[in-house]
């Protein structure tokens, strides 16, 4: 069983930063309804121009914050992790993406 887990680790290992960032995205997919719904209540009493703004804002900052600085969080928290469980930890969190998606109704 460590030789498996060694292979898987060592097979994914060279990907991690991808893996980091695929991860994010698609928690930002599954939740960034929930976001713009909750942003959107807000900001529902503003003038049509100003909500204009602040929605662009969200979209082009705010979300790409999320996901230049969350992907490394992510990356931190997984390296945390033993070496030898580190590539299933990252099988295991997009399952469990899958999962969250499938609650979500998104597949």
């Amino acid at each position: 069983m460590a030789q498996i887990l060694s292979q898987v680790n060592q097979f994914l290992s060279p990907y991690y930063d991808q893996m980091s960032l695929m991860l994010v995205a698609t928690l930002l997919v599954i939740y960034g309804d929930l976001i713009n719904n909750y942003i959107k209540q807000l900001i529902k009493s503003y003038h049509f121009l100003l909500r204009s703004l602040l929605f662009v804002f969200l979209c082009a900052f705010g979300y790409g914050a999320l996901t230049l600085w969350g992907a490394p969080l992510f990356k931190h928290l997984i390296f945390f992790l033993p070496c030898s469980y580190r590539g299933v930890a990252f099988i295991a969190a997009f399952l469990l993406m899958g999962i969250l998606a499938e609650r979500r109704r998104y597949i």
